[in-house]
């Protein structure tokens, strides 16, 4: 295996890391199978620790964007169940099977939760629900009242839940179909209270979880700026355009590394503003890497180059996960009334 990203050599749960890693450089068809890609992924044991999980998720990243787009997600929602459970939270499910995560909400759909002598059953329609067709369970939000979501974990092969196959035109990620899921009165298994999804203090972590697959996806394109300033017709700006996507990089690495260690720790009274300003860091440093290589290396390698060329569209896709200005609103908000200390 390569030095690792973001941690040191000997820095604790490397060895799981390690382990992921030659098992995903020996499935054939890592990203471009979803079958073999998530009998992988849930093969994978989860890290112990938060630094060591991001640097799987960029180190799987760096090898192939769609892999990482679905080893996320499971190993989110296995971090959420196993949060629940350190909380005393009783979800009583069967170990096993590849999982996701579904709390997007999208203009005229809505997922509602009902209960009954004591059983919740779901109605309704979720959006973005990835590989839904492909996963065996997920954890989704769902409106328990017009004021309060709460999450469950719902059986996706169960009788009353239909996975659509699209719209889904898309030219990055083709393969990681995010489609809604109709849900008609589908038993599901209530995960805390209403608002404990959005309260608990791993919410943070996710966000960051999936900066660092953008982070790991981006890496790549920085090696082939970096061919092309080492070559004999190289001229001071392909060396200007591979040192500024260098310094984005480098700066969203230090970030990352530094949340990871503070959260850690045991987090933080304002973990959402520091993954919320992470999050941004790293979205920006992919931006600024995409558009330098795209300034530098011209569109043969988009027309010539397969993977070069499926990795930026994957990336591309990937990275609107961030809300560009809307997030950095959000992020100026807290600042605003005072939440902002560094």
């Amino acid at each position: 295996m390569p030095s690792p990203l973001l941690l040191s050599d000997d820095a604790p749960d490397l060895d799981d890391v390690r382990e992921a890693l030659r098992r995903a450089d020996a499935v054939e068809g890592l990203g471009s199978d979803v079958a073999a890609t998530l009998a992988w992924a849930t093969s994978v044991t989860p890290p112990r620790s938060l630094a060591a999980t991001w640097e799987l998720l960029a180190s799987v990243a760096r090898r192939d964007v769609a892999a990482a787009r679905v080893l996320e997600p499971h190993l989110d929602a296995l971090a959420i169940l196993g949060e629940a459970a350190r909380e005393g939270i009783d979800v009583a499910l069967e170990p096993g099977g590849s999982w996701g995560v579904f709390a997007a909400e999208g203009p005229g759909m809505r997922l509602e939760a009902r209960q009954d002598a004591g059983t919740w059953t779901l109605r309704g329609t979720k959006p973005w629900c990835s590989l839904a067709a492909h996963l065996d369970r997920a954890l989704v939000t769902a409106w328990v009242d017009d004021e309060r979501r709460q999450l469950f974990a719902l059986d996706l092969r169960a009788p009353g839940v239909t996975s659509r196959t699209g719209p889904w035109y898309a030219r990055g990620l083709d393969r990681v179909v995010s489609a809604p899921i109709d849900v008609d009165g589908a038993v599901a298994v209530p995960v805390g209270e209403p608002g404990w999804y959005l309260r608990r203090s791993g919410f943070a972590h996710g966000g960051v979880g999936v900066a660092a697959c953008w982070w790991g996806g981006a890496l790549p394109l920085r090696d082939a700026l970096s061919e092309a300033a080492a070559s004999d017709r190289a001229d001071q700006l392909s060396r200007v355009h591979l040192g500024r996507a260098d310094t984005a990089l480098w700066a969203a690495r230090a970030v990352l590394r530094e949340t990871a260690t503070v959260f850690g720790a045991g987090g933080s009274a304002s973990a959402g503003l520091r993954a919320a300003r992470a999050r941004t860091v790293v979205a920006d440093a992919v931006e600024t890497t995409l558009a330098e290589a795209a300034r530098a290396l011209g569109p043969l390698p988009l027309v010539a180059d397969e993977a070069y060329a499926r990795r930026v569209a994957d990336l591309q896709v990937y990275l609107r996960q961030h809300h560009g200005e809307r997030d950095v609103a959000r992020i100026g908000v807290d600042v605003a009334t005072g939440a902002g200390a560094w």
